[in-house]
Parts: structure tokens; sequence; C-alpha cells
């Protein structure tokens, strides 16, 4: 059987797959959104970005020597902080997670034994994370989770959450066509910027939110500070990590489960 030419998985024929695919095999998951990412980005923002850095990562780590395979991205995911906005696509808590299992049980099929997925979106982590143990129980297989991070901006008040600096910088490398730079407008949510405890992710207390509930348009951040070069930079940096994920990941002493 012939070498795949590619190591993106729809691209290679079934039975060069089959051949190619060893217990040593990585596959990289893309997992992203479609949202609503007020005026100035596309709704894909965080597929783009999901599918795009992890495309990068895999081509670097094959090129370091690394068995890594680029699976086709999960683009609809739990977006229901944003279902008030139209364009809005987003799956349940329940089917999100059914659709992770399902793909685990469909990976476990074949030879390769680990899976890292690459997340674009917040909302995705807290099911994400439950999934890793679901697969690794149910099927045996490795699970590792990494993905897009992004800085806060000069004038974000650490808030990094939605449609600001960092995304928009992405954007504007990755895809700068679909950046609109004449409707960048800082949408910081003032009225809990002071607040120490309760917060987004990184913060000790999390609460439930919907991105209306802020007056903000469901921006989260101030993209006005955005550059092409800043995305660019980030994106090297966000390629570099996630080899550097896949060297510890091949490194991991802890192996499949027989299930």
């Amino acid at each position: 059987m012939s070498a795949p030419s590619s190591r993106r998985w729809g691209d290679a024929p079934g039975p060069v797959l089959a051949d190619a695919l060893t217990e040593a095999s990585v596959l990289v998951v893309p997992v992203g959104a479609v949202e609503h990412h007020g005026p100035h980005l596309p709704l894909a923002t965080d597929a783009i970005m999901a599918a795009q850095i992890a495309a990068r990562i895999v081509d670097a780590a094959v090129a370091a020597g690394h068995d890594a395979w680029l699976l086709p991205t999960l683009a609809v995911t739990k977006s229901d902080e944003h279902a008030w906005a139209l364009g809005t696509l987003w799956l349940s808590a329940d089917t999100f997670s059914r659709v992770l299992t399902d793909l685990g049980r469909s990976i476990a099929a074949t030879p390769a034994r680990t899976v890292l997925f690459y997340n674009g979106h917040g909302g995705n982590i807290a099911p994400l994370t439950v999934a890793l143990r679901e697969l690794r129980r149910q099927f045996g297989l490795r699970t590792f989770l990494d993905g897009v991070q992004v800085p806060a901006g000069p004038t974000e008040r650490g808030f990094r959450i939605h449609g600001g600096h960092g995304e928009t910088s992405l954007l504007m490398h990755l895809r700068p066509d679909l950046v609109d730079e004449a409707a960048f407008a800082p949408a910081v949510p003032e009225a809990i910027a002071g607040f120490e405890r309760i917060g987004f992710a990184g913060r000790p207390v999390q609460f439930g939110w919907c991105s209306d509930d802020f007056g903000t348009g469901g921006v989260i951040g101030d993209p006005t500070t955005a550059t092409a070069a800043i995305g660019e930079a980030l994106a090297a940096q966000l390629v570099a990590d996630g080899v550097a994920t896949i060297d510890e990941i091949v490194r991991w002493p802890i192996g499949p489960r027989t299930v």
C-alpha cells in the first residue's frame, strides 16, 4: 500500500489510512463554533481559528517527525450563550456530548489510540473536558485537550472573551478578507470589570451568562487595538505551543486502556 500523500484524514483513501495508522498516531480534532462575533468578524471565527491553527500544528509536528493527523473540524458545537443572535448554530450540551462519544467510537475502530481536541471556542471547554474521561472510560483512548488562547489587549481590562483584541488579530492574519475594520468598536463590560472573585474562566467564582447580558452587543473585548502583525505572531506562538503539546503527548507514560 502506498504511503499517504496528505495528513488530512479526509484526503486519504480508506485502505491507505488503515495501513498508515498505528497505535502511535496522534489524531488532532479541531473544534470550533459558528456564532455571533459582532459586526466585524465572521460567524465562523472560532472554526477558522481552530481549523487553521490545528492544520499548521499537524504540519509542523509531522515535519518534526511525529505521526500526526488532522481530522475534519467540528464546527457546530455548544454555542447557546449566543443563541439570541441571528446566524448562531448550536447544539445542546447533550447532543454535543453524544457527538463526541460517537466520534470516539469511530476512532476506537481504527488502530489509533490517541486524540487531541484542539478547541477554538470557550463554550466547548466544559463538555470537552467531560468527554476526555468518557472516551477513555468507554473506548480506552488517550485523550487530550488544547486550544486557542489569546491575550487580553491593552484596553480590555483583562477581558479576552469574545471578538476582541486577540481573536480579531488572529482573523486579520488568517482571513483578512472576512474582517471589517470599519466596524471595530470597543465593547468592554465595565460594570463587572472591578470584581475580583466572580468572572469568566480564570476567576475563582464562575457565573452563568449569555453574551447579550452586558450591553455590549455580544462582543466582550476591544478589537480596535488588533493588527494583522499581532495575529501573525500569535499564530506562530500557538503553533509552537501545539507542537510542544504533541511532543509531550508522545512521551506521556499512561497508555491506552483495555475495555
